[in-house]
């Protein structure tokens, strides 16, 4: 069966709302804490409660000209929201279960103050299942490439839970936490094979440890 009762992508609702948030990625089975504080975006966590529990997250698209509303990457991914807790001064701290990746067919007229989006699911068909043995990742190259840059950039890491985490976690964490350029991790959420993005993160990790420490603060 796959993630809370979809089976296959097909199962999707094709219109949900979006959060839009600079540098932060979601993944299928994935989650996503989030500190929620905007009136726009308690209106769309109330709504979403009462609703399916859908919201899709999207980048920005770079260099966007209206920082009001942005344009929007043509890729995100829609998550289930699984954990929900508001404080005395009225903040949602919640989390997003990554269910699966959708590109962008067109942003909805919306009567909400929050965006809504029609999307397509069918290039990350097979989201909703874990991936295979088939898709085999390469982890001492990529744990190497991880030790290099976390040497160069003065980071700490918990490497006993690098060394026993799954390959689809163990990827999908680096790719998150890692203080990457947004267009960086975009392409990272794009790529549909765990192995191609295993490999693009070895090459993203081996890059920015070459242009030295510091020059990318933490998201």
């Amino acid at each position: 069966m796959g993630a809370f009762g979809f089976r296959k992508v097909q199962d999707l609702p094709r219109m949900f709302p979006v959060f839009p948030l600079t540098g932060a990625l979601l993944f299928p089975r994935g989650g996503l804490p989030l500190n929620i504080f905007e009136p726009r975006y308690l209106n769309m966590i109330d709504d979403a409660m009462a609703g399916d529990r859908l919201i899709g997250m999207v980048q920005p698209a770079p260099r966007a000209a209206d920082p009001q509303k942005p344009a929007l990457s043509n890729v995100g991914c829609v998550g289930r929201l699984t954990s929900f807790a508001e404080t005395e001064d009225g903040r949602y701290l919640i989390t997003l279960t990554g269910l699966a990746r959708f590109r962008l067919v067109r942003e909805l007229e919306a009567a909400t103050p929050y965006r809504r989006v029609e999307a397509d699911f069918t290039t990350f068909a097979e989201d909703l299942t874990p991936p295979g043995s088939s898709y085999a990742i390469d982890r001492v190259r990529l744990i190497k490439a991880l030790r290099r840059y976390v040497e160069a950039n003065g980071f700490q890491v918990d490497w006993s839970a690098v060394d026993d985490a799954a390959p689809e976690v163990l990827v999908n964490a680096v790719a998150t936490l890692c203080p990457f350029e947004p267009v960086e991790k975009q392409a990272l959420l794009e790529t549909v094979r765990l192995d191609e993005r295993c490999a693009a993160l070895v090459t993203l990790l081996e890059l920015n440890m070459s242009r030295g420490a510091g020059e990318h603060p933490v998201q």
